[in-house]
């Protein structure tokens, strides 16, 4: 099958929404963005061997790589609209395409996002998709506006996809109950586009945690010069990782293990109460895990009044080599 078969085949088949004037099937597509609002662009590449093994599920795959792209979208307080898909292939195995595409499509039909373009190639498998959507103008949620006093908050349970990683790695035994729990966290996030919504106003800043509650709330701190003050007993840990790990690991795989795919966002004082309304239609439950301070370390963990020392943990980095 050649490349523009493919393209008929698995990709044109995408549900059109009215703003887009020209989607698949021309040099690039046309689309109409509302007045008054301003575009929010993403892009995230996943490389197998590098994001995701082998022997991932298809379905999983198409699900996950639209996923973490509307994550971000999540993140800025925007509305998904539209998606470009670059894959390149080993080979065109139908059965693979055929649940890829259920798992892309199934979830972009549920956030309305059509897929207006990209490219197909071949090659080593690796997928890179840019989301695009629009939010109000001047109310997109960014890192860089926390304020010292601010509240720290996430939503969501943190550590069941870093624990179902470590299961596919060979390091953790699990029940088939556990296992089957903690790979549809891991293979299936959900992003939090609700939350997003209902953070406009409200969040002063804000971030999905996708490479560790660590590392990405450092981002804020940096973007925002200050530093965040957590409380480690109050992280919201899945109860299937408390449950197997000791407190120790657990707190760890809260911190640093990466792919939650949930909201940590800071709000001020004078907004907390308005906080319970935002987020209600949202269906998610959010913790205040800690405070925007005054400092120079991005972020500085606790226990009671104790400091707490995360020992070896690390964050996820591209380019670390060990």
């Amino acid at each position: 099958m050649g490349e523009f078969e493919l393209i008929e085949r698995f990709f044109a088949k995408s549900a059109k929404r009215p703003d887009v004037v020209l989607g698949i099937g021309d040099d690039a597509a046309l689309i109409t963005p509302p007045e008054n609002h301003q575009l929010v662009v993403t892009t995230d590449t996943l490389v197998e061997g590098i994001h995701f093994f082998a022997d991932i599920p298809a379905n999983a795959l198409g699900h996950k790589s639209l996923a973490v792209n509307l994550s971000d979208l999540a993140a800025m307080g925007a509305e998904p609209r539209w998606a470009t898909l670059a894959i390149t292939l080993p080979s065109a195995r139908m059965a693979w395409m055929e649940q890829f595409c259920e798992g892309f499509f199934e979830l972009a039909e549920y956030y309305n996002v059509t897929l207006v373009g990209g490219d197909t190639t071949r090659g080593p498998l690796s997928l890179t998709i840019t989301a695009h959507g629009v939010v109000p103008m001047g109310q997109a949620l960014t890192r860089s506006h926390g304020q010292v006093g601010d509240w720290v908050y996430v939503t969501g349970l943190l550590g069941g996809s870093a624990l179902g990683l470590k299961h596919l790695q060979g390091l953790q035994k699990l029940t088939n109950e556990q296992r089957d729990t903690l790979l549809n966290l891991h293979y299936y996030p959900q992003p939090r586009v609700l939350s997003g919504y209902g953070l406009r106003g409200v969040a002063s800043s804000c971030i999905d945690i996708s490479d560790g509650l660590l590392a990405d709330l450092g981002h804020i701190a940096k973007s925002s010069g200050c530093s965040a003050k957590i409380q480690v007993e109050q992280l919201p840990i899945h109860p299937v990782v408390k449950s197997l790990c000791s407190p120790e690991e657990a707190i760890a795989l809260a911190l640093c293990g990466g792919e939650d795919y949930e909201l940590c966002f800071s709000v001020p004082e004078e907004n907390k109460g308005a906080l319970e309304v935002a987020l209600s239609y949202s269906g998610v439950h959010y913790h205040c895990i800690g405070q925007l301070v005054a400092g120079d370390e991005p972020v500085s963990l606790y226990q009671g009044k104790e400091d707490y020392h995360l020992g070896g943990a690390y964050s996820w980095d591209h380019f670390r080599s060990s």
